[in-house]
C-alpha cells in the first residue's frame, strides 16, 4: 500500500489495481472512481482474456449460462498473457468498484505481486459459458485499450469468436 496526501493534508491509503475490461476505459474508470490515478499499461502473465454469459436482474448481475450480455473475465492458462492497465486507487475507489463488480456475487478478488506491492484483480466467482461481449461492451473495452495504448489486435486475438465456440 502507499499513502498520497489529499487536498486536506491528510493521507489516503492507496492500493494497486489491475484493470482488463471496461475499467481500462479512462473516462469510466474516472466517473466510477474520481481519485483513482492510471499508473502504467501492465501485462499479467499465465493469464487469458475471455468473455463469459452474465445475466442482469432489475440492474444486478449474475453469471448465467442463460444471460444475453457478457462481460470479460480472466483465468489461468500457462504461456497467456492479459494486457491491462495498473492503477492506483483508494479504499472508496475500491468499494465503489465492488459495487459495480457486484463482489462478491458476480466477481471474486484474486492479488498479484508487481515490484514488492500487492495488486488486487477480479475474476468471475462462476466460469459461466464464454460468449462474445455486446457492440456496446466491445467498443468501451477497445476505447480503453486505445487510452491505455494497448494492442488492440490482442484485443481481438482474445476474444476471437473461436475461442468462445470452444466450450
Amino acid at each position: 500500500m502507499l499513502f498520497e496526501k489529499n487536498s486536506h493534508s491528510r493521507k489516503m491509503i492507496m492500493k494497486y489495481y489491475f484493470a482488463y475490461g471496461s475499467n481500462l476505459h479512462h473516462a469510466q474508470m474516472k466517473r466510477r472512481c474520481s481519485k483513482c490515478k492510471y499508473i502504467k499499461k501492465h501485462i499479467l502473465h499465465d493469464y487469458q482474456l475471455t468473455c463469459r454469459k452474465i445475466r442482469n436482474f432489475r440492474n444486478k448481475y449474475a453469471a448465467c449460462d442463460k444471460g444475453k450480455h457478457s462481460a470479460c473475465d480472466i483465468e489461468k492458462k500457462v504461456g497467456k498473457k492479459v494486457y491491462g492497465a495498473l492503477y492506483l486507487i483508494s479504499k472508496c475507489a475500491e468499494k465503489r468498484l465492488d459495487d459495480y463488480e457486484e463482489y462478491p456475487r458476480l466477481y471474486k478478488k484474486i492479488y498479484f505481486k508487481y515490484n514488492g506491492h500487492k495488486v488486487m484483480t477480479y475474476t468471475m466467482v462462476r466460469k459461466t459459458k464464454l460468449a462474445p461481449p455486446t457492440e456496446r461492451y466491445l467498443n468501451i473495452v477497445k476505447q480503453g485499450y486505445k487510452d491505455c495504448k494497448l494492442n488492440i489486435r490482442s484485443l481481438k486475438t482474445a476474444l476471437q469468436p473461436s475461442t468462445h465456440l470452444q466450450r
